[in-house]
């Protein structure tokens, strides 16, 4: 089976993705800098969310996505490659956040959260979370391959539980130290919330179209079934209208209160060509997969790789305004030092999760409700 591209390709692309990047270091790193933490948090969060994806589903007793979960299994591989990306940026250019510059002095609660070593103890610790819980719940899956057990099952549903309560409050404080901290006066309670927002539904689009090429390939060919792309479209579909709902209530409220402190934010991303790029943001994560995929027969033609394609797009664009215009100043540009680091990620993503997945069967044959997922009917 060919999940990966040639090899010389995918070489030749990862060669180009990494001058690039060195290029920009020296001749624009502020840019590359921004670019390089952007393009990890969006590659951490496809493999967070994965494994978000894995527990919610075992959480909540569905069955109907047993067949599909070898995808978001692999799609966790990528998790470690994300955060060596972001401690890159941590541990060599530190000065992107003003505050470890020493360009912001702090005080109190607000100086001793922002404080280097603490912050960088809540990231190895977030990190490590994450990865105890993914080993854990992956290990338990693979492990039904060879005995149908139903403690494994058990055990993995226990696991999925609490990383689920985990997840929630160790990505929430995480959005706020490695995204929001960027600006240090600003500050909003729902910006969590609304991070995650973008990375889950940036995972159902991913999902999609791994399902969609697997199933073309003849991978899952008889396990995928109209039904799952169905309820895929519908997932995706629902949590692009919660990503609008989190994005106007953090921006109506900010608006109705006109405070300076909260103000600053959307002021700065409504000036100049800025504008623009701010309403793009919402026709591409709200506006255009609410149009394609409204219909019910969207969700099982090519209505549906679209929508995930402009999602992701979407994603990219809302990591570029949370964060370039907090680091670099002047107006929106987009050229080789952005491309370059996102292209490198994408290059990573692929081959990792590639090599995931060819380690294990493509379906969960262990699973007790592998039978009826094939089968299902929505």
């Amino acid at each position: 089976m060919r999940i990966l591209p040639p090899g010389r390709w995918t070489a030749a692309t990862a060669c180009a993705a990494v001058t690039g990047i060195a290029a920009g270091l020296v001749w624009s790193p502020d840019r590359t800098w921004a670019a390089m933490l952007m393009a990890s948090y969006g590659l951490l969060g496809l493999g967070l969310g994965g494994l978000f994806f894995i527990a919610l589903n075992d959480a909540c007793g569905a069955t109907w996505a047993v067949a599909l979960r070898r995808i978001p299994e692999a799609m966790v591989s990528v998790l470690p490659f994300g955060a060596a990306g972001l401690a890159l940026v941590f541990a060599i250019h530190p000065s992107i956040y003003p505050w470890m510059a020493h360009a912001e002095h702090f005080t109190g609660f607000k100086g001793f959260w922002l404080s280097p070593g603490f912050f960088l103890g809540r990231a190895a610790v977030y990190v490590s979370l994450w990865l105890l819980f993914a080993t854990g719940i992956i290990r338990a899956s693979r492990a039904q391959d060879r005995s149908d057990h139903p403690s494994l099952a058990t055990r993995r549903t226990a696991l999925s539980v609490s990383f689920v309560v985990v997840f929630a409050f160790s990505f929430w404080l995480a959005s706020f130290d490695w995204i929001m901290s960027l600006e240090p006066h600003w500050y909003s309670t729902i910006f969590g919330i609304y991070n995650f927002a973008g990375l889950f539904t940036s995972t159902l689009a991913v999902v999609i179209l791994l399902v969609l090429r697997l199933g073309a390939s003849g991978v899952l060919r008889g396990v995928v079934r109209a039904e799952h792309l169905h309820d895929l479209g519908k997932l995706l579909f629902a949590f692009s209208v919660f990503w609008m709902y989190i994005w106007f209530s953090q921006y109506m409220l900010i608006w109705y209160s006109n405070l300076p402190e909260e103000a600053v934010y959307f002021v700065r991303r409504q000036t100049g060509w800025w504008r623009s790029l701010f309403y793009l943001n919402v026709l591409l994560n709200w506006a255009v997969p609410f149009a394609l995929l409204l219909p019910k027969t969207a969700k099982l033609d090519r209505r549906l790789a679209w929508a995930a394609v402009v999602v992701l797009a979407g994603r990219v664009l809302d990591l570029y305004l949370m964060v370039r215009p907090a680091v670099v100043s002047g107006g929106p540009s987009f050229g080789v030092w952005e491309a370059a680091p996102f292209l490198l990620a994408g290059v990573v993503f692929v081959v990792v999760f590639a090599r995931a997945f060819r380690r294990a069967s493509p379906v969960p044959l262990g699973d007790p409700w592998l039978a009826e997922s094939r089968s299902y009917h929505g």
